[in-house]
């Protein structure tokens, strides 16, 4: 992080410090501004961030460094500056914390453009998009029932090890490697395992697409100051390829739900009076400075991927509920589903896109989903009754209906590209198109005679000529 301590203004004294918020006292003026970078006079290389008065003269700022360093009555120095971040070309292929040090081990990221990461969220509604198109991941599930928008933002929804994170990491595969010219990608860890960031490094480094990717990590480790600073500086890189260099950018977050619960963490410690659910107060418009700033312009879009922990499974959470209200495509992840041992383990009929309509998908998309959706209605209801008397006393217009749904689901199953270190099989990608065509032959009956077995983890029906 650049210093710029000829710009110091004021000075002042270290009051309190509990846990990563330290409390700073101004009796003179000028005060320093909410955002502001401050030094400690004795370690210059020690840095605070103004967050928000206590009183008139005092200032709560989240600790950037290791908090063991700051003391009470410790003179302090306002630099003036927010934080800034190196963006641009050079950062591409690269892992960087949230000062823009590189953590891949390849020496000093030398870029010469640096942007706060703090700005205004875009309001120029002559900037923004209408035309949208629906963009193609290679994973059926999402194709078919939750499409992505270019442009738009999809959430993965889920409670901890249903398959969120590799979800995710096989869309950033997938895509990338269509249009490298013209799109880029930023990937934010946020409050996440350190070895999940080294196993999508080394895949994304094994795949070759690491060149088109910026990495930015705040891990589950590191204080909630870091975590929550983490999402801001990923979007200032996003920003920065759409604005300046007129790319499209891919835009991954794991975990948005850490990112929340980071500033609820840092709420606490600033003695904050929570909300009637136990969330700070300030919880919305967190959530809302992030996602009004991943927006889409008239020369570039920004297209947002978010994995969404839910905790204790509990959907309804107030901590998931801010985030969801952003999202045009929600997929939900089901430990039923995980458990069943059908991957990716997504609860159909609880996903859903706004992108799922005639106009978006087309006729032919549209209703062999609604058609889809419904089979596997009616098999819910028949599960209880099989359950309790088997499957041969239902009629035979219901074994019918429970068959197709049952080879349906295994359909969904597939193998990720980016798991073909713990499976030993190969990955596939199966056109939209190939999709709906399936589904629909299977729909009007033409695998009637087909075993359901023989539809777990294929690619498309294609497959059933390659197997013995």
């Amino acid at each position: 992080m650049q210093d710029s301590y000829h710009n110091a203004t004021n000075s002042g004294t270290i009051v309190s410090v509990r846990g990563h918020i330290v409390e700073v006292e101004f009796l003179t003026d000028p005060k320093p501004s909410v955002h502001n970078i401050l030094a400690l006079e004795a370690d210059r290389l020690a840095k605070l961030e103004v967050f928000k008065s206590s009183t008139p003269d005092r200032f709560f700022c989240i600790s950037l460094s290791p908090t063991h360093i700051f003391k009470r009555n410790a003179k302090v120095i306002n630099t003036g500056t927010s934080l800034k971040i190196p963006v641009g070309q050079e950062i591409l292929g690269r892992v960087i914390d949230i000062f823009g040090n590189p953590v891949d081990g390849k020496g000093y990221v030398n870029a010469p453009n640096k942007r706060e990461i703090y700005k205004s969220t875009q309001t120029a509604l002559e900037n923004v998009p209408v035309d949208l198109e629906i963009l193609e991941t290679g994973i059926k599930v999402v194709d078919l029932f939750a499409p992505i928008i270019r442009g738009g933002k999809v959430g993965f929804l889920g409670g901890s090890g249903v398959g969120k994170t590799i979800l995710l990491t096989e869309i950033l595969h997938n895509i990338i490697n269509k249009d490298k010219e013209r799109t880029l990608s930023v990937f934010a860890g946020v409050g996440e395992r350190t070895r999940e960031g080294q196993e999508l490094y080394e895949e994304l480094k094994n795949t070759g697409v690491l060149d088109s990717v910026s990495m930015v990590f705040g891990a589950m480790g590191e204080s909630p100051s870091r975590r929550f600073l983490a999402g801001l500086v990923a979007v200032t890189m996003a920003e920065y390829f759409r604005d300046e260099m007129d790319k499209n950018v891919l835009f991954f977050i794991d975990n948005m739900f850490r990112f929340a619960q980071a500033g609820n963490e840092l709420a606490m410690l600033m003695n904050t009076i929570p909300s009637e659910d136990g969330y700070q107060a300030t919880l919305t418009s967190e959530v809302a400075g992030i996602h009004e700033r991943l927006i889409s312009t008239n020369k570039a879009s920004i297209t947002t991927v978010e994995a969404i922990y839910v905790p204790a499974d509990d959907i309804l959470d107030q901590g998931v509920q801010s985030i969801f209200n952003y999202l045009d495509s929600a997929i939900v992840l089901s430990r039923d589903v995980y458990q069943q041992g059908r991957l990716p383990a997504v609860d159909i009929l609880s996903s859903d896109s706004s992108a799922l309509n005639l106009d978006m998908v087309g006729v032919n998309h549209y209703s062999t989903a609604l058609e889809a959706k419904s089979l596997l209605k009616s098999a819910t209801s028949l599960d209880r009754i099989v359950s309790l008397v088997g499957e041969s006393e239902l009629s035979q217009e219901d074994q019918i209906t429970y068959q197709r749904a049952k080879k349906l689901r295994n359909y969904m199953t597939q193998n990720f590209f980016v798991a073909e270190n713990q499976t030993g099989k190969p990955g596939t990608y199966v056109p939209r198109e190939k999709t709906v065509n399936d589904v629909q032959a299977l729909l009007k009956g033409d695998f009637d005679e087909t075993p359901d077995s023989k539809f777990l983890f294929i690619g498309s029906t294609d497959d059933f000529n390659a197997k013995p």
